[in-house]
């Protein structure tokens, strides 16, 4: 695939051109649901050459997801030290989102039990990831195979396969251990680290960032930053010839990112990869509801503000467009924009033109 070159920011960076009969090598980075509803709109356009498609319309051709291992509640928690594994929970959502029959499989994989005292509160694809883990006796190859019993239309990498522990630096220079013990604490984070520091990524991992056209990275603030603790993956995300889009939040998270703007966002952000890693960013323009922002106030949350001076102060692009959706009380992101938007700007920027914004309208 032809490289080009267009400005971002201070930096020159390498971007992919469009391929008329070819297609994108598409890499999710992330975790929790949100990285599981990009994957969904993502996958609507994972084509083969055979698919019978305008070869001017985007074409996904290999689609991967890194996923964050560090949740330690609920069902995943319990199998991590009962059955000393990788918690499953945010890799089962990523296979059930990117599961060709979302009407059957995908809904066994996320059938959660609600009776009997060991089964109570554990879903399905849990369970079937520990017993793969078990019989493979490597929970990478249990989630790959995972993948292909679901006809999965991409591939799913856990970000490390060491058992590691998020620990949190607290603005009154405490220290929380755990990621259920940091989400309920109470005081404002300053830092996050890992336990051991030193963890290593999966060879497959910094291979598939390595050959991306396009790298994502995010939503959901507490998911991304654990995957740029790991050895080696900011460095390689930074090598990388990819476009890298930050996938901004819509809302703050309690204390993690309270008070945190769009381009603080980006800033935290780099400071615990220590390497630039962004060349734009997506960003949500629509205000949520009196009704939504009552509801997350509740939680000492709020809407994060776009800040876009901000941001581009960062040397990073922005392309400010509507993507809240309100479900069920919840914010989330409209999908099947945010994946049309990544992928017209990966068509658009062969371009010589600077307004990222203006192509995107």
């Amino acid at each position: 695939m032809h490289k080009h070159t267009r400005s971002a920011g201070q930096e020159t960076v390498n971007v992919p051109a469009y391929p008329r009969y070819g297609g994108f090598r598409v890499l999710a980075i992330g975790g929790g649901t949100g990285l599981a509803n990009l994957l969904k709109g993502l996958k609507q356009y994972v084509r083969t050459m055979d698919d019978s498609i305008s070869a001017l319309e985007p074409r996904i051709t290999e689609l991967s997801a890194v996923v964050t291992v560090t949740d330690d509640g609920g069902s995943s928690g319990r199998l991590r030290k009962e059955c000393n594994m990788l918690p499953p929970g945010d890799i089962r959502n990523c296979i059930a989102a990117l599961s060709e029959d979302e009407a059957l499989l995908s809904r066994l994989f996320q059938h959660r039990f609600q009776a009997g005292s060991n089964l109570n509160g554990h879903s399905f694809g849990n369970l079937f990831l520990a017993a793969l883990t078990a019989i493979t006796g490597d929970f990478a190859e249990a989630v790959k195979q995972s993948s292909e019993i679901l006809a999965t239309r991409g591939h799913i990498y856990p970000s490390t396969a060491s058992d590691v522990q998020l620990e949190a630096v607290m603005a009154d220079g405490t220290r929380v251990g755990g990621e259920t013990n940091i989400t309920a604490s109470t005081g404002r984070i300053k830092e996050l680290h890992l336990v051991p520091p030193d963890v290593q990524p999966l060879p497959q991992t910094l291979a598939a960032i390595a050959s991306a056209d396009l790298i994502t990275i995010g939503p959901l603030f507490t998911s991304l930053v654990p995957n740029l603790l790991v050895h080696g993956i900011p460095e390689a995300v930074a090598a990388s010839p990819a476009v890298k889009v930050l996938v901004c939040n819509l809302m703050t998270e309690a204390n993690e990112s309270l008070g945190l703007s769009a381009a603080d966002h980006i800033q935290v952000l780099t400071n615990h990869a220590r390497t630039r890693i962004f060349d734009y960013a997506l960003v949500n323009a629509t205000p949520a509801s009196a009704e939504l922002k009552t509801k997350y106030a509740e939680e000492h949350a709020r809407q994060i503000v776009a800040d876009v001076d901000g941001i581009e102060a960062l040397g990073v692009n922005v392309i400010l467009r509507d993507y809240l959706e309100e479900v069920d009380g919840m914010a989330r992101h409209a999908t099947h924009r945010v994946s049309r938007d990544l992928l017209g700007l990966l068509r658009h920027t062969v371009r010589e033109e600077d307004d990222v914004v203006g192509l995107m309208a």
